[in-house]
């Protein structure tokens, strides 16, 4: 069972990054995303790349309810919900 869970965070953490890399990579301003992630934070709009980047988990975890993999789902909602916490303290530090 706690591997299950392990698999599903690990899915969710994976997910985020890839979108949170498809999010610079569609609303950024260049190919180099350390400008765009340096761009991002000067701006003030960092946390909604992370937001953008945490929708993927949403896939993963209807996926893993589909295929009746509960722990799984369990799993990215607790990666979703680390992400959220760390959104939220990088927010309201700025």
């Amino acid at each position: 069972m706690k591997k299950e869970i392990l698999i599903g965070f690990i899915v969710g953490v994976i997910a985020t990054v890839f979108g949170f890399i498809f999010a610079i990579q569609f609303f950024g301003d260049s190919d180099d995303w350390g400008n765009v992630i340096d761009q991002a934070i000067a701006e003030g709009f960092f946390t909604k790349l992370m937001s953008i980047g945490a929708l993927l988990n949403l896939g993963a975890f209807f996926l893993f309810l589909k295929k009746n993999k509960d722990h799984r789902a369990k799993g990215v909602l607790i990666s979703t919900i680390l992400i959220l916490i760390i959104t939220m303290v990088i927010k309201f530090m700025n």
